[in-house]
């Protein structure tokens, strides 16, 4: 029912049963929306990120994979450092999609105070610039893509809404050992809701745009005081600022980071000499173990709160494939329940909170669409080989700081229990192109290339 888009002009990503995939030309009325904006579609390649792929030994092998678009900071609308802008990639889009429905995926990231439990700033805005969030980020993204002749042709905008944001008001506010007065901040003055609000409001009022909001990863959102509380903050974002639930198409989880898409060799019910899992250090008491679980289970919970039962669910598998020599082939020893875990487990990360450049992670599952039950789309939200943050300071104009869970020598703090960060060494900026994590991805790559 869903096939792996190998060639942009060439095939599509799948097609669910009695969805509406009416071909429409540019220039006509956009095709009325659809549950699943992946189903029936061919999904754009971005240029840019294919050329560099291309241009890697052994890097053909995936350069015509579509991946995600990041609008990271204002000047990204217009196009930075030879990159092309909004409207280059949405008009290349309709030359590739031969006036049939194409999937255009943008990353809308740059809120006020944004990354807020990170160790530095790696965002352009401070905490209190809301109006020149709305003003000269969201409002002119949206007056791109209300243009005629994207907003009536057959391209299906899928916006992933601000990385992290809101998970952060969870999880690292209010007293937490993982708190941060930034997050405090945020929490404090509603900017984070108030922004993703008037993200949503005004980019979903656009007939042929999908608005999916990011819900961190099973690591960090699995756990009892996480879960419903997240729910809790997405619904209310979803209803600031004029929007309302109608307005999300549905969530997207592990943007940009490596949780396995499917642990096979245990599960949350196990146990070893009556321990469970869940006990485990790695599991550390999370209801879940990988992101497929997660992603069904909290698409759910969404629909508990108040969203509508057919909202749908995107996992980023960039980069969570875990191949490789390092690849348990079964499940590990029972001798006890860290050896049974730690022995199977697929994810090798030092700790499941590790999240920039890490060593040893390969590319996952290909770009597919409706490959399980409530998930709309595998994607490569996050483009593999472009680097998440810099292995030691580099001065930039780009607003990025020196976060210290890139550099390979960090110990840790409390969100990563205090380990080594797991990073590669000799990072360049986020963003860039880090061309040994590109050559570290496809080696590992899961499925095999």
């Amino acid at each position: 029912m869903a096939g792996t888009l190998l060639a942009a002009s060439a095939l599509t990503m799948g097609a669910l049963t009695g969805v509406a995939s009416a071909q429409v030309d540019s220039g006509r009325a956009a095709a009325a929306k659809v549950d699943n904006p992946y189903a029936g579609a061919k999904v754009y390649v971005n240029p840019d990120w294919s050329a560099k792929a291309a241009a890697e030994p052994g890097g053909s092998k995936i350069s015509n994979q579509p991946t995600g678009i990041w609008l990271d900071r204002i000047a990204a609308i217009n196009g930075t450092g030879g990159a092309m802008g909004l409207r280059a990639h949405l008009d290349e889009a309709l030359k590739q999609s031969g006036g049939s429905p194409t999937v255009v995926q943008l990353v809308v990231y740059d809120l006020p105070g944004r990354d807020c439990s990170a160790l530095a700033s790696n965002g352009e805005l401070g905490p209190t610039e809301i109006d020149k969030y709305k003003t000269q980020f969201i409002d002119p993204i949206a007056a791109i893509l209300s243009e005629s002749k994207y907003a009536n042709s057959n391209l299906r905008i899928v916006n992933t809404i601000e990385v992290d944001s809101l998970p952060n008001l969870v999880t690292n506010t209010g007293g937490r050992a993982t708190a941060t007065p930034q997050c405090d901040t945020m929490k404090a003055n509603g900017n984070y809701v108030k922004g993703v609000g008037y993200a949503l409001n005004k980019l979903g009022a656009i007939g042929n745009v999908y608005n999916y909001i990011d819900a961190g990863h099973h690591g960090w959102i699995g756990w009892d005081d996480n879960f419903n509380p997240t729910a809790q903050v997405i619904k209310q974002a979803a209803t600031a600022e004029g929007s309302t639930v109608d307005k999300v198409a549905g969530i997207i989880t592990n943007t940009a980071n490596f949780s396995a898409l499917k642990e096979n060799n245990f599960t949350i019910n196990d146990s070893v000499n009556g321990t469970t899992v869940r006990q485990s250090k790695w599991v550390d008491w999370n209801r879940y173990v990988d992101e497929l679980s997660y992603a069904q289970a909290f698409r759910q919970e969404l629909v508990n709160v108040g969203f509508p039962s057919n909202i749908g669910a995107l996992i980023d598998t960039s980069r969570n494939g875990w191949g490789g020599s390092a690849r348990p082939s079964g499940p590990g020893a029972k001798t006890d329940v860290d050896t049974y875990v730690n022995g199977g487990r697929y994810d090798r990360r030092i700790h499941v909170g590790n999240w920039c450049n890490q060593s040893g992670a390969g590319l996952g599952e290909r770009p597919k669409a409706a490959p399980a039950s409530g998930i709309d789309a595998y994607v490569w939200m996050k483009p593999p080989g472009e680097s998440d943050g810099a292995s030691s300071e580099i001065p930039n104009d780009e607003g990025k700081g020196f976060d210290r869970m890139c550099d390979p020598t960090y110990t840790g703090n409390a969100r990563n229990g205090n380990n080594l960060s797991g990073a590669l060494p000799n990072a360049p900026l986020s963003g860039h192109w880090f061309s040994a994590q590109f050559q570290e991805l496809l080696k590992n790559a899961y499925p095999a290339l």
